[in-house]
């Protein structure tokens, strides 16, 4: 079935009925983009408005949400994200990921901000948006492929320009933490939460769109002015992650005691750091630098190896998260195996994070003999290019093996051996394993912990604690400040934040969690932060583009309300005070090494001050106060009977 997109000054979003192949078209307000934005922002008014609690996360009748920052694919600075949002069936409360790269700039030249899809489809299928036309296409030919095939068909089919955001096997395997891949080979994932199991469960292979059209803005010369002036400043600013990757990033943290090692016990790893890190491997592996839309960093990396097991294997150099995940957290020193299981997640679709905690958590489990006995390998052959495995049974996954790691990652993509355990995140796999293995599943409401470690920044802890969707580093960011980056707007000004003070770590993580909900809702990269850009900035860009007249206090209103409403969406979901924690691990394990020797966050501390600064009660609900002054009030009737 075909409909005709008819654009509007903000654009329309889609509503894709995947059951019966219907597709219409749905008008976002302007009222309703000033008070959410696009992006999560957008998204989230969205899917609060008709969420059903009793319903699965993965059942038919839990929609889909793809929708476009509200400046993704203008001209400004590092504005290129797609956001993706459902309910998390990785977590089962607020589901959120994002993705740079040219699929959002692309979608918003089709004339769509967003895409809502409900149902499941009787057969695989996937959405094809062109020339101001949607419709829907069997798919079939390429459910199970992994997501580089899956990108060069259907553009082969469609149009060889067209950007398409498609699930691997693991999509399609229902893993939990599932990711969707944009771009092929130059690989942009919307990593966290499970995005990709919640298309799987739709039968939702890809969406793919090419578009001829531009996003208006109002005042375009004052707007093109603004950024000739900003890139280079990002340019310049950028360093290592231009010349590295956020790889680079590897020794630093380190140093740092940041650094995730052996699923977070140790607390220095120098030699493997510096094995791991770009600034050892490009000399040898580096073919070249790309960036995503509207950007001027270019911190996207390529590389082949030229020797060795994985000789011929090129494509997406790791990012850092990637890096630390395989590498430190499993005490892998073999950056080669990195980049294998990097290109094997990237190709199966599965979030690099939250696989490489479930392979750290078994790697421990297996220490501890707490595996069954049947939890064997099938290992995979390790002198092919292709990574293809065979079924060699051997022993469970050692610290620093780097072929139990890539086992491991196959069989979580395919759900098969221990893979099917892993495959459920390490919160469910810990509650199958008993309460020993609680204690050291490393995670916050279920999602795995990305790897910035909060006793190396205390603003950190406070974060991970309260975030909308969990344990995320994106959320506020303010990992940045404690590496001495400025932020004038809020009176931090370079080098000037302790990260093992708890004085103003709370208020910290507070503004950030607010600013971050409105770069996500703009669609804008992060990494613009790393200089301070803050909410003058961004309100003076979103008034060029937009023609309101937006404040700096307004925006960050704005970011308020957009943190307390998926709070409250998980609130409905059945999260509670109770559950804004950190694993024991890592409020009570000094490890004794490294640059955050000593340093423990003390939550007894930082989350009253949370509350109290976020306008909570004492079990972590929004007060009724606080949902007026943020124009929430609607919310209370919902939030209410649950406190």
């Amino acid at each position: 079935m075909e409909t005709r997109v008819l654009p509007t000054r903000h654009g329309n979003a889609l509503e894709v009925n995947l059951r019966t192949g219907g597709i219409a078209p749905r008008e976002v307000p302007e009222e309703m983009l000033r008070a959410y934005l696009g992006g999560s922002g957008l998204a989230a008014r969205m899917l609060y408005d008709e969420l059903d609690p009793s319903v699965d996360p993965l059942s038919p009748e839990s929609p889909l949400v793809f929708v476009n920052g509200l400046l993704t694919g203008t001209p400004v600075i590092c504005c290129n994200k797609v956001c993706l949002c459902a309910r998390s069936p990785l977590t089962g409360i607020w589901g959120e990921s994002r993705a740079g790269g040219f699929f959002g700039a692309e979608l918003a030249r089709t004339g769509v901000t967003g895409i809502i899809f409900r149902g499941q489809a009787p057969e695989p299928v996937y959405l094809w948006l062109h020339d101001g036309r949607a419709e829907l296409r069997p798919a079939g030919h390429v459910w199970g492929r992994d997501t580089f095939e899956t990108a060069e068909i259907l553009r082969a089919e469609t149009h060889p320009r067209a950007q398409v955001g498609a699930i691997g096997p693991a999509g399609g395997a229902l893993v939990r933490f599932a990711c969707v891949m944009f771009g092929g080979r130059d690989a942009r994932a919307a990593g966290r939460t499970g995005m990709g199991a919640v298309m799987g469960a739709k039968r939702l292979k890809a969406i793919v769109a090419r578009g001829t059209g531009s996003v208006a803005v109002t005042r375009p010369d004052e707007l093109r002015t603004a950024m000739r002036a900003e890139n280079p400043r990002a340019r310049d600013d950028a360093g290592r992650l231009r010349e590295f990757g956020t790889a680079g990033g590897v020794p630093y943290v380190e140093i740092a005691g940041d650094l995730p090692i052996k699923n977070w016990q140790l607390g220095s790893w120098e030699a493997g750091a510096r094995k791991i890190a770009p600034q050892t491997t490009f000399a040898r592996t580096l073919t070249g630098h790309y960036a995503c839309s509207a950007c001027p960093i270019r911190c996207g990396k390529r590389i082949r190896i030229p020797d060795g097991p994985f000789a011929g294997l090129e494509g997406h150099a790791p990012e850092y998260e990637t890096v630390a995940g395989f590498g430190s957290l499993c005490l892998n020193d073999d950056p080669d195996a990195i980049a294998a299981a990097n290109e094997l997640c990237n190709r199966h679709g599965l979030d690099t994070i939250s696989t490489a905690a479930a392979i750290a958590f078994a790697m421990e489990a297996q220490e501890r003999g707490l595996l069954p006995e049947r939890a064997v390998l099938r290992r995979p052959r390790c002198d092919r290019s292709d990574l293809s495995d065979v079924s060699d049974p051997s022993r469970g996954p050692a610290w620093g093996d780097g072929a139990a790691i890539l086992a491991l990652v196959h069989q979580i993509a395919r759900r098969e051996g221990l893979g099917r355990l892993l495959g459920e995140g390490v919160r469910r796999a810990a509650e199958a394993l008993g309460p020993e293995a609680a204690s050291f599943a490393i995670h916050t409401k279920g999602l795995e912990y990305p790897y910035h470690d909060p006793r190396a920044f205390i603003s950190m802890a406070a974060d991970y604690a309260t975030g909308s969707r969990g344990a995320c580093h994106m959320e506020s960011f303010s990992y940045m400040q404690g590496f001495g980056g400025p932020m004038p707007d809020f009176g931090i000004e370079r080098g000037s934040v302790e990260p093992h003070e708890h004085d103003g770590a709370a208020r910290l993580a507070v503004l950030m969690q607010n600013l971050m909900a409105t770069y996500d809702a703009l669609g804008m990269c992060k990494f613009v932060s790393r200089n301070g850009t803050g909410p003058t900035k961004l309100a003076h860009w979103l008034s060029l583009a937009t023609g309101w007249d937006v404040s700096a206090d307004e925006l960050m209103a704005t970011g308020e309300r957009l943190f307390n409403l998926k709070r409250a969406y998980s609130l409905r979901c059945g999260m509670r005070g109770a559950d804004d924690r950190l694993p024991d691990r890592l409020t009570s394990l000094d490890r004794q090494t490294g640059g955050a020797a000593g340093s423990l966050p003390d939550m007894a501390r930082l989350l009253p001050e949370v509350y109290a600064l976020r306008g909570w009660d004492a079990h972590g609900f929004p007060t009724h106060e606080t949902l007026r002054r943020l124009g929430l009030d609607d919310l209370a009737a919902d939030l209410d009977p649950l406190r």
